[in-house]
């Protein structure tokens, strides 16, 4: 089980900057994450003992100042804002140094990471883009898992990204971390991948300046986020509730 108020969760945008160089595993918790978390040990051990936790919704904020926690977040941070910050930072020193420094994408299908090499090229010149697909199953084999890890190891990026949706994505660099022999930032970033190469969309500047990027997601894709989004805000509210109530008793 995840509590909210015992977590560290990096409070605003300014903060992202004082994150130093060196291998650092980067997370984020929205409402469904959290939700899942409840249930799944795995993945509240992942969030729990990353090393930045970024908050990606307006009710994790929310949650927090109502329970008094331990981070209070004063702004949302999207898993886009982590993405485009670091990508702009680590282009911006190739572009100092003359050198093309190296970003690996791992997750997602063949047909994405082909669009996020294209758009890549264009927009950040100093990069040096290198991809990675896993097969598309419910678990890993151990030969799947190690050929991951080589993989990684033999690019040696100066940023990694990991996309293979929450929690899949959080429990399997968690797992894996002491196998990765990289030095640099990696963030768990799932829809991330599909948002930069343009195949899924994000909602208008409008909609997430106003905490409604659920309801556009909802209203583009009813039947799959349903779910998560219906049903997963009475969840939240329940086990926030709880959290609530058992820190009074």
């Amino acid at each position: 089980m995840l509590r909210l108020q015992e977590l560290d969760i990096v409070e605003s945008k300014e903060q992202l900057a004082l994150i130093p160089e060196g291998k650092v595993l980067i997370n984020t918790i929205n409402a469904h994450s959290y939700n899942v978390a409840q249930k799944d040990d795995a993945f509240a051990m992942a969030l729990r003992n990353g090393d930045y936790l970024i908050p990606d919704g307006a009710s994790i904020i929310k949650a927090c100042h109502l329970l008094k926690a331990k981070s209070q977040p004063k702004e949302r941070i999207a898993g886009w804002d982590l993405f485009i910050f670091e990508m702009e930072r680590l282009n911006d020193k190739g572009k100092m140094t003359n050198d093309k420094l190296r970003v690996m994408f791992l997750g997602s299908s063949e047909e994405v990471l082909a669009l996020i090499r294209e758009r890549a090229a264009v927009d950040y010149p100093h990069l040096d883009i290198i991809t990675y697909s896993p097969p598309f199953k419910p678990e890993f084999s151990d030969e799947d898992n190690q050929t991951m890890i080589q993989a990684i190891n033999d690019a040696a990026p100066d940023l990694l990204w990991i996309g293979m949706t929450a929690p899949k994505q959080e429990k399997w660099t968690y797992q894996h971390w002491d196998e990765l022999n990289i030095h640099c930032h990696c963030g768990t970033v799932g829809a991330v991948f599909d948002f930069y190469a343009g195949t899924v969309k994000r909602a208008p500047l409008w909609w997430q300046r106003n905490s409604l990027e659920w309801l556009h997601r909802l209203i583009m894709e009813p039947r799959r986020m349903w779910r998560r989004y219906i049903i997963g805000a009475v969840k939240f509210l329940y086990y926030i509730s709880k959290e609530f109530i058992n820190d009074w008793l």
